[in-house]
């Protein structure tokens, strides 16, 4: 996009706005919001997670905030992604169980960054990290072998709430 993607306005408004309102439905313990420097959008009572390793990607993100979470279980939402619904993650939130979350699956692969995480996938993502592979479908896979993360069929109906919006043009998606 050329810029802060999270300034982005969509639909009246930035996305980190609209992805914070969201989120909020779900009425966290905490709201985090992980980045490489502190973002001057930031609202007060959202707290800022360092990337420790900015060049390794989400996987730094989601393993910086588990360390940060308070609660048993993260909820993941990428910034970029606002056609998630409130409803599709109360959904999943209904299917976490114990020690397991969800991560969302198109066809074979996973939707990471829409995503419920235990905090028993901290040491996976800490072990994910120290390699040379920072992708996230290898630890989804992984996660979802051992029993820590269940994958949820997306249905073709669902699969427009993954849109990404990543040029210009995705912008008149809305």
């Amino acid at each position: 996009m050329g810029r802060d993607k999270a300034t982005i306005v969509f639909r009246d408004r930035p996305l980190w706005q609209h992805q914070l309102d969201i989120l909020r439905k779900l009425e966290p313990e905490m709201l985090l919001v992980s980045a490489q420097i502190d973002p001057p959008w930031r609202p007060a009572g959202v707290e800022f997670v360092a990337d420790e390793h900015p060049s390794r990607g989400p996987l730094n993100g989601i393993g910086a905030a588990l360390a940060r979470a308070k609660s048993d279980y993260l909820v993941v939402l990428a910034i970029d992604m606002p056609f998630v619904t409130p409803g599709y993650l109360f959904g999943l939130v209904e299917r976490v169980g114990v020690g397991c979350g969800v991560v969302p699956m198109i066809e074979n692969r996973a939707e990471p960054l829409a995503a419920i995480y235990p905090r028993e996938t901290l040491i996976d993502f800490a072990q994910a990290l120290s390699g040379d592979d920072f992708s996230l479908q290898p630890l989804v896979a992984k996660l979802t072998a051992i029993g820590k993360l269940q994958a949820l069929r997306v249905s073709d109906e669902e699969k427009a709430l993954f849109r990404n919006l990543n040029q210009p043009a995705d912008l008149d998606l809305g």
